[in-house]
């Protein structure tokens, strides 16, 4: 699939869009950028976050351009699937009608994870973690979105 109507659209929906989104739109533009066309969105905002810029960063993935936005900023598109990363995503997800495909798969959320850390090395280790599960996931799609 090279044509980009050709590609499925799939759309990243987390809490704020700041880690766990963000990284899926980075891990599938670099892995499935000839299958999918992909994007993130939030049902909140919390601004993209370095400590997820830097370990996408380490494995080579840049993520620093992207922007953290509501699920409403998006241009209207039909997606074919929506994938939801945490619980209070699913619950706040829009309903799609038609052919999109809402799928929920939760990942930790890594600031939350790196509560009480007290090195920087101890809360990125909390961020390549979920790096880490989100590019497994990405890495087997379409295949799991069944």
């Amino acid at each position: 699939m090279t044509a980009d109507n050709k590609k499925l659209k799939i759309l990243f929906l987390c809490t704020g869009n700041s880690c766990r989104s963000q990284m899926a739109e980075g891990w599938a533009r670099q892995l499935k950028g000839d299958e999918f066309a992909s994007f993130s969105a939030g049902v909140e905002t919390h601004g993209l976050n370095p400590h997820a810029v830097k370990v996408m960063a380490e494995v080579g993935v840049d993520i620093s351009a992207q922007q953290s936005k509501l699920i409403d900023e998006l241009p209207a598109m039909d997606f074919d699937y929506v994938v939801t990363l945490c619980d209070h995503a699913a619950e706040a997800c829009p309903t799609y009608s038609g052919k999109t495909k809402v799928v929920h798969r939760s990942f930790p959320d890594p600031p939350k994870l790196a509560t009480g850390a007290i090195s920087e090395q101890e809360v990125l280790v909390h961020y390549r973690l979920v790096r880490d599960l989100i590019k497994k996931y990405v890495d087997e799609m379409p295949g799991n979105l069944e």
